[in-house]
C-alpha cells in the first residue's frame, strides 16, 4: 500500500521495521506502531496516531545510535525535540536514561505520547506540548543527550543548534543527536561541538556531536 511522506520530506513516515500500522479504535485513520528494541521495555509495542507526519527513527538506525551511546544512558537526562512518537527518548528510558523531555508541537501526539508513558507506568518523563524553536528560545536547564530529528529540508538546524548551545540546554560533556537530508553536508555547528559519529542510511545521514569547549555554551 503506497505510504505518505512527510512533505516536504520525501520518506515514509513509517517503517516496516516497527511493525504493521492498524486502524484505530475510532475506526478512522490509522496508527503507527513502536516496537523498543532494547532495554527494559525491549519488544513492547506502542501505538501512536498518524498525524503531524510522524516518521519514527527506523529500528536499525536506533540500533547504531543507542550502541554508539550505550556507555553514557545510565543516569542520563535526555531531551528529544520533534518528539513525534517518542521513539528515541523512550527507547533511552529503556535502556536506563534517569529522565526524558519529549517536545512536539502536535495535540495528538502529545497526547499519545502521555498515554504510552502511562501504559510503561514511566514516571520520570515528561512530555511538553510547544514549537521547538519557541522552547529553546529562553534558557533552559542542561541535558546530557539531545535527540534531534526535525522535518527535512526546512532548515531547522541552521536555527537550532545555536539556541541549544547559547541557551544552556548543553554543556561540556553532553551529547547532541541529529538526523538530516544525506544531500546536506554535514551541518554547521558551535563552536567546541564535535563530531564523534556519522552515518547514512538511503535519504538520511544520522550523526552524533561531544560538546567538549565550555565556551561554546
Amino acid at each position: 500500500m503506497p505510504q505518505r511522506s512527510k512533505s516536504p520530506r520525501p520518506l515514509p513516515k513509517h517503517h516496516a521495521a516497527d511493525g504493521q500500522r492498524p486502524k484505530s479504535a475510532s475506526g478512522r485513520g490509522t496508527l503507527g506502531e513502536l516496537r523498543i528494541i532494547g532495554g527494559d521495555w525491549r519488544s513492547r509495542k506502542l501505538t501512536f496516531p498518524d498525524s503531524g507526519g510522524v516518521r519514527p527513527t527506523p529500528a536499525r538506525t536506533r540500533e547504531t545510535l543507542f550502541n554508539w551511546l550505550r556507555f553514557h544512558l545510565a543516569g542520563a537526562r535526555c531531551l528529544d525535540l520533534f518528539a513525534g512518537s517518542g521513539a528515541l527518548g523512550l527507547e533511552a528510558l529503556s535502556r536506563g536514561a534517569a529522565h526524558s523531555v519529549f517536545v512536539d508541537h502536535t495535540p495528538e501526539l502529545v497526547k499519545a505520547l502521555n498515554s504510552n508513558l502511562a501504559l510503561l507506568q514511566a514516571d520520570n518523563a515528561r512530555v511538553v506540548r510547544q514549537d521547538t524553536d519557541a522552547f529553546l528560545a529562553s534558557p533552559g536547564e542542561s541535558f546530557d543527550i539531545v535527540f534531534i530529528d526535525p522535518p527535512f529540508r526546512q532548515g531547522w538546524l541552521t536555527r537550532l543548534l545555536p539556541a541549544l548551545a547559547d541557551n544552556g540546554w548543553v554543556t561540556p560533556g553532553s551529547w547532541v543527536y541529529l538526523e538530516h537530508e544525506s544531500e546536506l553536508t554535514t551541518p554547521a555547528v558551535p563552536a567546541g561541538w564535535q563530531l564523534q559519529r556519522q552515518k547514512s542510511a538511503g535519504q538520511v545521514c544520522y550523526c552524533l556531536f561531544r560538546i567538549t569547549d565550555s565556551t561554546s555554551v
